[in-house]
């Protein structure tokens, strides 16, 4: 049977990848890889091998997320005025600083904050410069699959990382530091060789634009908001599962999840692609309402179940509000993923407020059950109350400049239509 018009079938679109593109891939693989040999046993570390305090490591974290994430929308601006190549060299050198200065904080203890805050900035800097090059002039029929490719990449290397070093990197922290140390390096000289994407000095940007001039205001709110939600399985599964099952089953649900973003996602991202925006956005709502309403039930099953439906809710919500910001804003590429990454960053710090005195809440209740099914009828309550007003805004206003299908979903057209991979 012959394809759709208009859809490039996954292994004919990753067929054209060049060596640089397949590169990056293996980089995005790479990268999370060491990252993750360190980072999720970071609490452990600062309190139990540099004897800081819970409520300061606490606030180590925190820091180091709002750094991690909201500091992508700095990462795409850069962009524009050195180059992505140039980005990620710059993104590469400064979180090699950071696991080489989490090596030396062995010897001096108080090096671990700063090098902790070095590390979340390099990646702050360097996702948005990745996603950017990586769909750099690729035309609209091949984003899906080149930046579901990407995803799956990201999240083979965050699985395996913790299972490579989760025996190590608490008995025996200086070799897995140098280790993941001495990968950045490798990498970031890999990225040396890299071609120029387009003129290595981009255009002169636009000195009156700022960091959100011409966001894409309903994925960027979507995105915010799906953030927001999926991470309160983020946060607090662990105390959660733990507690019903084991620390094992906990990781083994982990693992399952991010099997299914490697494998589901590249395959279904032309689908997901094609779906109407509303639609894709009542698909990947509903799924996570039902798989954090699942996981009330605390069974062994239905936490394995509730992770499965909440991640295949998500696989939907964060491709299609990429590939939606993408068409919707003016923008370089590089930009529209660092404001993405803030509504990200947005999304999951609220989560962690809210999420807390909730999940708190319910726990001196006795009741933590609750807090998955209040989570679940977030999921049902906020979109319509949240997102439908601004999508009838952003669809009227579409109309009056003859820029928005009925869907929702621009078009190019004129003067305004995107140049892809810009």
């Amino acid at each position: 049977m012959a394809d759709p018009p208009g859809r490039v079938p996954l292994r004919a679109a990753l067929a054209t990848l060049t060596g640089p593109l397949r590169f990056l891939l293996l980089s995005s693989f790479l990268i999370p890889l060491g990252s993750f040999m360190v980072l999720p046993f970071m609490s452990v570390f600062l309190h139990e091998r540099l004897g800081m305090g819970l409520g300061t490591v606490g606030v180590v974290l925190a820091v180091a997320s709002l750094v991690q994430f909201s500091g992508g929308v700095l990462g795409g601006a850069l962009t524009e005025r050195i180059g992505l190549r140039r980005t990620m060299l710059w993104a590469l050198a400064i979180r090699t600083a950071g696991f080489l200065g989490l090596l030396l904080a062995l010897r001096w203890p108080p090096l671990a904050v700063g090098a902790l805050v070095l590390t979340c900035a390099g990646a702050a800097l360097y996702l948005p410069a990745n996603k950017g090059y990586l769909v750099h002039r690729v035309d609209e029929e091949r984003r899906p699959a080149f930046l579901s490719a990407g995803n799956a990449a990201l999240n083979a290397g965050m699985a395996l990382g913790p299972l490579i070093a989760g025996p190590f990197v608490l008995s025996s922290p200086g070799p897995v530091f140098l280790a993941s140390t001495v990968l950045f390096l490798v990498v970031a000289a890999g990225h040396v060789r890299l071609p120029a994407a387009g003129e290595e000095a981009p255009r002169t940007p636009d000195p009156d634009a700022r960091l959100l001039t011409g966001v894409a205001v309903l994925p960027f709110a979507a995105n915010a908001l799906a953030f927001y939600l999926y991470f309160h399985f983020q946060h607090y599964l662990a105390v959660y599962a733990v507690e019903r099952a084991s620390s094992t089953f906990y990781s083994l649900v982990l693992l399952v999840c991010f099997l299914l973003v490697i494998v589901v996602q590249p395959v279904a991202s032309g689908a997901i692609a094609r779906m109407s925006y509303p639609w894709a956005l009542g698909t990947g709502f509903a799924g996570l309402a039902a798989g954090l309403a699942v996981l009330a039930i605390g069974t062994r099953p239905a936490l394995l179940a509730g992770g499965v439906l909440i991640t295949l809710g998500d696989i939907v919500l964060f491709l299609k509000n990429d590939l939606e910001a993408l068409r919707r804003s003016p923008r370089s590429d590089a930009v529209v993923f660092g404001q993405q990454r803030l509504a990200a960053g947005v999304g999951a710090g609220v989560s962690a407020l809210v999420g807390g005195v909730l999940y708190d809440l319910t726990d001196r209740t006795g009741g933590t059950g609750w807090f998955w099914l209040a989570a679940a009828a977030q999921c049902l309550l906020l979109p319509p109350l949240l997102l439908v007003p601004l999508f009838r805004r952003t669809r009227r206003a579409g109309h009056h400049l003859h820029h928005d299908d009925p869907e929702g979903t621009p078009q190019p057209h004129g003067e305004h239509g995107r140049i892809p991979g810009r």
